[in-house]
């Protein structure tokens, strides 16, 4: 999987490592178990602090979304464990996302499609 880093972004850079990598578990591009670039590896194959990649490792690991460990590294989570709920955080974000939808005159159905799309695409159901 590669990661692709949006230096314009208002998002951290941090966070931009940490919702590909949490896209790329839902997609299928890193399955259960698989091994991780190293902090270094992936701090240097970027050219970002090797700070930057720790937190949001650190992140993802607090999230539950990979384990790590000295001798191994870091990899995903064999079982991640399913909440069944969305974070008030996350809600928020889609919040925002469908009002800037709503002022911009995109329709309901638009927006229920997409959700639907990213998804079945995303999370490889049928």
């Amino acid at each position: 999987m590669i990661i692709r880093i949006d230096e314009l972004s208002d998002v951290p850079i941090y966070m931009q490592i940490r919702n590909q990598i949490v896209m790329g578990i839902s997609g299928g591009e890193l399955a259960a178990g698989e091994q991780l670039p190293t902090v270094r590896a992936l701090a240097l194959e970027m050219g970002i602090n090797t700070m930057t990649v720790s937190k949001a490792y650190q992140l993802l690991k607090t999230e539950g979304y990979i384990m790590t460990d000295r001798k191994n590294g870091a990899r995903i989570r064999t079982q991640i464990q399913q909440k069944g709920s969305i974070p008030e955080a996350n809600k928020t974000e889609l919040k925002r996302i469908v009002s800037e939808a709503r002022i911009s005159g995109v329709e309901k159905a638009e927006i229920i499609a997409l959700v639907d799309e990213y998804y079945d695409r995303d999370g490889k159901r049928s």
